[in-house]
């Protein structure tokens, strides 16, 4: 696995991170396209990743938070912050780095609320809102942990 470099919009905050497994996912929901004017592209990043600059999260729902740029206000990244087996799982902003470091555009997230204005060419999986909310948000026994 190769360690990429990359910065946000300004420069104010560099980024060090690895991809653990190469692609790509571009998430549809309504938060991503208020918060990036389209679709969030990221990967999922390795443990051990690091962010050095005026970084500033929000809580932007009630199992995960966004962090950007307090100067530019680039997105950095995207973490799961339930209890259970996804926390602190964190999808990396893929913009941050050269050539979004080499990964491939694999997966499309709430390709429900995709906008008709654009589409991807290629093959790729595809979930909806339904898919992604059974597969990622925490279950009631994992709240009570």
């Amino acid at each position: 696995m190769t360690v990429l470099n990359g910065q946000c919009m300004c420069g104010a905050v560099s980024v060090t991170a690895t991809s653990s497994n190469g692609s790509i996912g571009a998430c549809h929901c309504d938060q991503c396209r208020r918060w990036t004017s389209s679709m969030l592209m990221t990967f999922a990043a390795e443990p051990g990743y690091a962010a050095l600059g005026p970084v500033k999260t929000h809580k932007s729902s009630d199992w995960a938070e966004r962090a950007f740029c307090e100067e530019c206000g680039s997105a950095l990244w995207y973490r799961m912050t339930t209890p259970g087996e996804m926390h602190g799982h964190t999808q990396m902003s893929a913009g941050l780095f050269e050539n979004a470091g080499g990964n491939t555009l694999r997966l499309e997230l709430f390709i429900d609320k995709k906008p008709e204005g654009y589409a991807f060419d290629g093959e790729r999986r595809q979930m909806t809102e339904a898919d992604v909310v059974a597969a990622y948000a925490p279950t009631p026994n994992e709240d009570a942990q």
